[in-house]
C-alpha cells in the first residue's frame, strides 16, 4: 500500500507446472566414486533435494537429483542492486573437480547473461562434462566465459580448479547446477543421487550424504 505494506496476499495453483517428482529406479543408488564438494568455500543449496517442494529438478528424468548452488551472505545472493554478474558473491568463485577423472566435454565461449536474462538457445551454457569411471559423470554447468582451466582428454584430480561459477545459458544469475548421471551425454543418461563425503552442512561435519 501507500506506506509501503503487504496489504494482501494470494496463492493460486500453477496449471503448467509439474506437481510431483518423475519415477526413478536409482532413489537407493549408492555413489561409487568418492565425492568431494567442487567448491572450496561455503555455498547454499536453493534447489535441491528429493520432492518438487524442495527442488524442481525432480519433474526432469536427466536431473532428477540436480542441484543448483550459490552464495548467500545475510539472506541476499548479492550486493548492491544485483544487475551486473559482478553483484553476484558466487560469480568467479573457482569450481573445482569432485574426484579424478578425465574430461570428456569442454564447452566455453557461451557469454555471460545480464542478470535477470535467459539464453535457452545454451540451456546449460559452458559446462564441463567428467568421466569417473564407475559409469558415474558430473556435469558442471553455467560457467563464467572464458574461466574453463581444462580441455577434452585432460586428467583432473579431485579438488583441482577446472572453471568458474558464472552466468550462462538458461540462468537467471549467476549460479552452479550440478549433476550426477549414469551416461556421457547430458539430458540422455539418466540422473543419479550424488553423495559427497566429508562436508559441513548447517555446522554439523558430514562423513558421507547428499
Amino acid at each position: 500500500d501507500s506506506s509501503g505494506k503487504v496489504s494482501g496476499f494470494f496463492i493460486r495453483p500453477d496449471g503448467g507446472a509439474p506437481t510431483s517428482a518423475v519415477p526413478s529406479k536409482f532413489l537407493d543408488y549408492e555413489t561409487c566414486t568418492t565425492l568431494r564438494l567442487p567448491f572450496d568455500t561455503e555455498f547454499y543449496v536453493f534447489w535441491g533435494g528429493r520432492t518438487i517442494e524442495q527442488n524442481y529438478h525432480v519433474s526432469h528424468v536427466e536431473q532428477r537429483f540436480a542441484l543448483d548452488l550459490t552464495i548467500k551472505k545475510e539472506g541476499l545472493t548479492h550486493t548492491g542492486d544485483g544487475q551486473r554478474n559482478e553483484d553476484y558473491y558466487c560469480f568467479g568463485v573457482p569450481l573445482v573437480s569432485p574426484a579424478e577423472g578425465i574430461v570428456l566435454e569442454a564447452i566455453d565461449g557461451v557469454p555471460d547473461n545480464t542478470p535477470g536474462a535467459l539464453n535457452p538457445m545454451a540451456a546449460t551454457g559452458n559446462r564441463l562434462v567428467i568421466d569417473h569411471g564407475n559409469d558415474e559423470y558430473p556435469v558442471l554447468a553455467h560457467l563464467r566465459n572464458g574461466s574453463l582451466q581444462v580441455a577434452v582428454g585432460d586428467r583432473v584430480q579431485a579438488g583441482e580448479h577446472v572453471g568458474d561459477c558464472g552466468n550462462t545459458g538458461n540462468s537467471t544469475e549467476p549460479h552452479l547446477h550440478y549433476q550426477l548421471q549414469n551416461g556421457p551425454v547430458f539430458g540422455v543418461a539418466d540422473a543419479l543421487p550424488a553423495q559427497f563425503s566429508n562436508y559441513i552442512a548447517d555446522n554439523q561435519l558430514v562423513a558421507r550424504g547428499e
